[in-house]
């Protein structure tokens, strides 16, 4: 019998907090796509614009596996306040392949091409548009995962050249991968919030996997657990309600009026309020561009108590202790004060119980786990308060 050699995490560095950081996998946040960039890259060295991939390149990268995009017309009506680059990310997204932002750009490019628009920035409401350009890239997504699956169901060695290459490829700029409907098993109290989101009518039912893999994709690029950033929307709008107000803060993560605030930050200073006439997805755009302005992958890999600061009061992640009383002005959620007491400070150990607890309470479900890299940053966190105490 042949035993594994444990998985316990090692601590290698510290952050720009001064916590110590685990040894991640440079597949952690992502999973490669090395096939898909080849195909990607030599489609964009087609004249015309022309998203076409060679035959051979084709064929090596599809092997036996069946492709998931159909030959039936791919097409889409422009709604109002929408952009082409968002239509295409959206569109990938709800067919399981996650593209980052300048892949969009890029892309965007070429839908407009295609479709005989000479500015890609000006497209109108009720204009329909075609998306075939885009068919033969989700068909290299489940050609080049199915191929990585493979790979690693033959236990390729981590030396070998097939593995040095793939890395190679991962460090790339095309950070592109597909989300298959078993990435939601993985992330139960996300998968949980949004069912729950769709039946009480936040999220369209046809948005569902859309909302799902947007959430998992910023989960990657500011490095934070899915199931953490659902536990911070149960608190703030009753789970990724899009019209959730109290009159100075709008939407799923509550953008807030006010200069250097969440509104101005997601461009809506002049006007919060306008933030609620936009759907989840349009919002986690926003969420996105706050979370690059408040620096919150400087951080990560992110807590949960680390991701709700940012959101609640971003200077209060200076005070790292665990017990001390965090500055955040003024009287907040019960389940944010230590014993859900309003009078009591507020902490990062109240707020970690008291978003564990909201989850659990409406969810109707136990789903309130830590992962193995948050209860490691949380011993941290207790050593340094050791330490502090000592000194």
């Amino acid at each position: 019998m042949r035993f594994d050699p444990p998985m316990n995490p090692t601590v290698t560095s510290t952050d720009a907090s001064g916590f110590p950081q685990l040894a991640r996998s440079p597949l952690a946040f992502a999973r490669s796509a090395p096939a898909f960039t080849r195909a990607l890259a030599a489609a964009q060295q087609q004249p015309g614009g022309e998203l076409v991939v060679p035959a051979n390149l084709s064929a090596t990268l599809a092997g036996t596996a069946s492709p998931v995009a159909t030959t039936a017309p791919w097409s889409v009506s422009v709604q109002s306040g929408q952009t082409l680059t968002g239509i295409v990310r959206d569109q990938m997204a709800a067919r399981g392949v996650s593209i980052s932002n300048t892949e969009a750009m890029r892309l965007a490019q070429n839908v407009a091409r295609s479709n005989n628009i000479n500015n890609a920035n000006l497209i109108h409401p009720g204009q329909r548009l075609s998306l075939d350009s885009l068919s033969p890239l989700v068909t290299q997504a489940q050609a080049a995962y199915n191929a990585s699956s493979a790979a690693g169901a033959n236990n390729t060695p981590a030396n070998t050249p097939a593995n040095t290459a793939s890395n190679t490829a991962l460090a790339g700029t095309a950070q592109i991968q597909l989300l298959l409907r078993a990435d939601r098993n993985n992330h139960p109290v996300l998968e949980k919030t949004i069912d729950r989101a769709v039946d009480k009518g936040f999220i369209p039912a046809q948005d569902k996997q859309a909302v799902m893999n947007k959430i998992v994709q910023l989960s990657e690029q500011h490095r934070f657990a899915p199931d953490d950033f659902a536990r911070l929307t149960l608190m703030e709008s009753d789970g990724m309600n899009p019209k959730a107000s109290n009159s100075r803060c709008h939407g799923i993560i509550q953008f807030c009026d006010g200069p250097d605030r969440g509104a101005a930050s997601a461009g809506f200073g002049a006007n919060p309020k306008a933030i609620l006439g936009h759907s989840v997805l349009k919002q986690l755009d926003m969420v996105d561009k706050y979370f690059e302005d408040t620096g919150l992958k400087n951080f990560g890999p992110v807590g949960l108590d680390d991701l709700y600061l940012t959101v609640l009061t971003p200077a209060a992640r200076n005070e790292t202790r665990p017990n001390v009383a965090l500055n955040i002005p003024g009287q907040q959620a019960a389940y944010l004060h230590v014993n859900r007491d309003t009078r009591a400070p507020i902490t990062r150990n109240s707020i970690l119980a008291g978003l564990h607890q909201n989850a659990n309470e409406r969810l109707g479900t136990d789903v309130a786990q830590r992962n193995a890299v948050q209860t490691a940053r949380m011993s941290a966190y207790a050593a340094q308060a050791a330490v502090t105490e000592v000194h």
